[in-house]
């Protein structure tokens, strides 16, 4: 099931998730011009240095070196991607459901939300794996989170989605609970099977998992928060009794 575009209509030019995607092709342009020139060395030493090794980062906090370089990849890694494919799915998703809560939360408050979502995905995939020298880069911990925000926000929104029946497809409206909540199931799924493999590279699925149970979590906390701040609402007037006669 591939979500293809949905009915949820936005406010306002969704300027924040306009830029990110802009700045993951820039960036994405840059890797290109490294690999064209320097190989692949110049571009895995250029991932190495701003995607996020676990290794690293956990040595460098255990140093008690807490604002470093190292730090930093939690944010820089979220600008980079290992492929085309890699790339185009992740704006895919970005622009399919980023507009909706940029319009929500509004445009300081979604860029917030988004890099720190992305920042505690990554954290969680370190979690599982504080050992590995594999540098884990994309936006998918941040999409991912702007997913979770999505399925509490907008549970009844109709998503068309891309479904494959064998070797014939069909495009259907499906709520985006449901979709969401497949995409979810699917990355428990296959987060669970990658325990205890040797990881080489690849999908790091607990990132995906972390970022929509933040992203789910810190939107809740937001809505709730908001309600109490409104207070309840105000009862509406009686309406006036019928004339008779």
């Amino acid at each position: 099931m591939i979500p293809l575009r949905d009915a949820n209509p936005t406010r306002r030019t969704p300027y924040v998730t306009l830029s990110l995607i802009v700045a993951c092709f820039i960036v994405f342009a840059w890797e290109l011009g490294l690999l064209a020139s320097g190989g692949d060395a110049a571009l895995e030493d250029f991932i190495n240095h701003w995607g996020v090794v676990p290794a690293d980062l956990t040595a460098a906090w255990a140093r008690g070196d807490y604002v470093s370089q190292q730090t930093a990849t939690l944010v820089t890694s979220q600008f980079l991607h290992g492929g085309w494919f890699h790339l185009l799915g992740n704006m895919l998703y970005l622009w399919i459901f980023g507009n909706n809560v940029e319009d929500r939360f509004g445009r300081a408050g979604f860029l917030g939300f988004y890099l720190l979502g992305g920042a505690l995905a990554g954290l969680t995939q370190v979690a599982i794996d504080p050992t590995s020298t594999v540098a884990t880069i994309g936006a998918s911990g941040a999409i991912a989170a702007t997913l979770g925000a999505y399925f509490v926000l907008f549970p009844r929104a109709r998503v068309t989605s891309l479904v494959f029946l064998g070797f014939f497809y069909q495009l259907i409206d499906v709520p985006a609970v449901l979709v969401l909540g497949f995409w979810f199931v699917l990355q428990l799924i296959d987060g669970l099977a990658s325990l205890g493999v040797i990881q080489t590279g690849g999908v790091a699925f607990f990132a995906h998992i972390g970022g929509f149970v933040v992203g789910a979590l810190l939107a809740k906390v937001i809505v709730t928060v908001g309600a109490r701040r409104r207070g309840p609402s105000a009862p509406s007037a009686p309406s006036a009794p019928a004339p008779v006669g």
